[in-house]
């Protein structure tokens, strides 16, 4: 039998005293347990009993008899002293270690307050000797003075000569604030017309504090054409000085508008000061999304300790922030547009569960060295927003190659940007009453070209001694983000004194791939062959050409596709950084090569080539339609009739017949 609810209480209260088994608490019975009788008590007899010298003889019930031992403090000078101690040689050995790991841009600082980083600075590099205040002038020269030698910068005259000449190497006119040309004045800031000065207003660097207060990483998106001119460097100070636990991210977006080694070379460079990435904002065809999406989650790793972390874009207008969001998104969640000042106000969108995005718009950093045609190829200012639009066109000109020019307008030659910008309005037909050139209207064209990367342009990296050497190390270390610049949609062409030896050969190789019948002789074109090859090709001439004939090797392919009973032409090899291939032309040339080998097929000389199969008909160009915006579903009865009879159908038929037939 079971135990009842009493005796199983009872059982659980005598098990759970610390006393002896079989000892009893006074009052403790089976409506009290041991704990509840001494409760009790303590509250009936609340004092101990004494005897005559006041000795305790029976305790109270909340009382002790145990007797403290008798202890004293050790008389010790430690108690005095500091808790924690370190040594001049550990100090100096942390003072090292850690000075390698804190520039390091791949080491991150988890926990930053239980180690003594005031240490690593040196306060006496950056403190103003007051020598003076220390020394006076009489005490150091003169008959009364008390050293024997002098603290002075030059021993010398060869070393005090040697300063001047330095200091007259270094100096730069333009930067000599004591000169009165060089004196900020109130109205040269108002000669200044508005339209330069967009992004630098009070609302637009609002927006962006917000986005660096509540984000956790930075991502400084760069334009590979010019990284170092769409640089903001007080956003950097800021960041160093006032938020040194947010994370700073360099991305070099629009990689594909600059050759691969001109992007490797930036992203060498700029990693020796913070994370960098090459990045190719697409929906389709992206590059660098893999890289990111992983270095974010290492981030988001890092803090663990966070539900989620948020990521913000900032950087100059038109760098492609929105972009790379809706790159990352896989679809289209903020507005962009190939003009700057599209994203107005900053806005979240959620990447993943614990990885969240926030939009900035575009800031401009003014900096004294540019002047207003660098405001404008920098891409800040909209472009149908210039009054006089023509005359940025002349340092456009100065900055880029004239064969490329040549090669995007198909011009052989101008004296100046005006003569150049009228050759490009009678080309594209923008003129005036009279036959008059629209230069203001083509030189609009001109730098919407400029900005969306239809004229070839990029700043070259810095290049310093023994770089070749440097280069080689590289490429033995392991860098910080793994990515392969190799796989880079490159859409510009350029020329091959702008590509690297290995971005030479594949071009050239590309060129033998694509025109398997006629053989390069020469790797280096010459200038009539590069004329020939920047002039515009039409449709016409492309048809006009032979097709290239087919190779007289048996194919192993070819044989087990004739097994199975398919007939179909012999297919090169498809490299693997092929070019986007136009469909239309495609589809051209397959017509004429078919038409090529109808016409030899009587000649006898040459075995018969291979039928290619019918092209597959597919209707990609019928367009869908809605079935319930064409049927009536909801009275679909109201036309139905119920049948009629083959006699009252044979009357009406021979009734109709006979109007017709008597009828006027």
């Amino acid at each position: 039998m079971g135990q009842a609810k009493k005796e199983r209480n009872s059982t659980r209260a005598q098990n759970t005293t610390d006393r002896p088994y079989g000892t009893r608490v006074k009052g403790e019975n089976f409506y009290r347990d041991g704990k509840k009788a001494k409760f009790v008590n303590m509250l009936q007899s609340g004092k101990a009993t004494r005897d005559r010298d006041g000795k305790i003889i029976k305790a109270a019930a909340f009382q002790s008899r145990e007797v403290a031992p008798v202890v004293r403090v050790e008389p010790n000078r430690k108690w005095f002293g500091n808790t924690r101690i370190i040594g001049q040689k550990a100090l100096e050995d942390f003072r090292e270690a850690m000075g390698k790991k804190v520039n390091d841009p791949y080491q991150v600082l988890l926990r930053a307050n239980k180690l003594p980083m005031s240490l690593l600075t040196d306060p006496t590099k950056t403190s103003k000797v007051h020598m003076l205040e220390t020394e006076s002038f009489g005490k150091t020269f003169g008959p009364k003075a008390q050293r024997k030698k002098p603290k002075v910068l030059m021993e010398n005259l060869a070393e005090m000569a040697s300063t001047v000449e330095e200091g007259v190497i270094g100096y730069d006119v333009a930067k000599d604030t004591n000169l009165l040309s060089n004196i900020i004045t109130d109205y040269s800031d108002e000669a200044k017309e508005a339209v330069y000065l967009k992004g630098q207003s009070k609302r637009i660097w609002s927006e962006l504090y917000k986005v660096i207060d509540s984000s956790d990483v930075i991502i400084h998106v760069l334009d590979a054409r010019n990284p170092l001119g769409t640089r903001c460097r007080n956003v950097e100070t800021y960041l160093g000085k006032e938020a040194k636990h947010k994370h700073l991210i360099f991305v070099l977006n629009k990689c594909d508008l600059v050759p691969t080694w001109v992007t490797a070379k930036w992203v060498r460079t700029l990693s020796a000061e913070y994370p960098t990435l090459a990045f190719h904002a697409s929906v389709n065809n992206s590059f660098g999304k893999g890289s990111l999406i992983q270095l974010l989650r290492q981030f988001a790793k890092l803090h663990s300790d966070k539900k989620q972390i948020s990521v913000g874009l900032i950087g100059y207008p038109n760098t492609g922030k929105s972009s790379i969001i809706n790159t990352l998104r896989k679809k289209k969640v903020c507005t962009v547009a190939p003009i700057p000042g599209e994203t107005k106000v900053w806005q979240y969108i959620t990447l993943m569960k614990r990885i969240y995005l926030i939009d900035c718009p575009g800031v401009v950093h003014p900096e004294p060295e540019d002047t207003e045609t660098d405001i404008v190829l920098k891409g800040v200012i909209r472009v149908e927003n210039l009054k006089i639009p023509e005359d940025h066109i002349v340092q456009l000109l100065d900055r880029v190659r004239p064969e490329y020019i040549r090669r995007t307008y198909g011009l052989r030659g101008w004296e100046d940007h005006i003569d150049f910008l009228a050759q490009v309005a009678k080309r594209s037909g923008k003129l005036l009453k009279g036959g008059e050139p629209d230069i203001s209207t083509v030189a609009k064209m001109v730098l919407n070209d400029w900005l969306r990367g239809k004229i070839p342009y990029f700043v070259p990296p810095p290049t310093t001694e023994g770089a070749d050497l440097e280069e080689e190390a590289d490429k033995t270390a392991a860098m910080g983000v793994e990515q392969h610049f190799s796989k880079i949609p490159v859409a510009t062409q350029f020329f091959p004194d702008d590509l690297s030896v290995e971005e030479r050969e594949a071009s050239i190789r590309q060129a033998r791939e694509a025109m398997p019948g006629n053989e390069v002789q020469d790797e280096i074109l010459t200038d009539d062959e590069e004329e020939k090859m920047s002039k515009p090709k039409t449709k016409a001439k492309t048809k006009a050409k032979n097709p290239a004939p087919a190779t007289e090797t048996p194919d192993w392919d070819e044989v087990f596709e004739s097994v199975v009973g398919e007939e179909v032409n012999e297919l090169g090899e498809v490299p693997e950084e092929a070019p986007p291939v136009d469909i239309n032309k495609a589809l051209e040339a397959l017509e004429d090569e078919d038409e090529d080998q109808t016409a030899t097929k009587g000649s006898g000389d040459s075995p018969a080539p291979l039928r290619r199969s019918t092209r597959m008909t597919t209707n990609k160009g019928k367009v869908g339609t809605h079935y319930y915006e064409s049927a009536n579903v909801k009275n679909r009865n109201r036309s139905k009739r119920a049948p009629e009879s083959t006699d009252k159908v044979a009357k009406r038929l021979a009734g109709s017949g006979l109007r017709k037939a008597g009828g006027r």
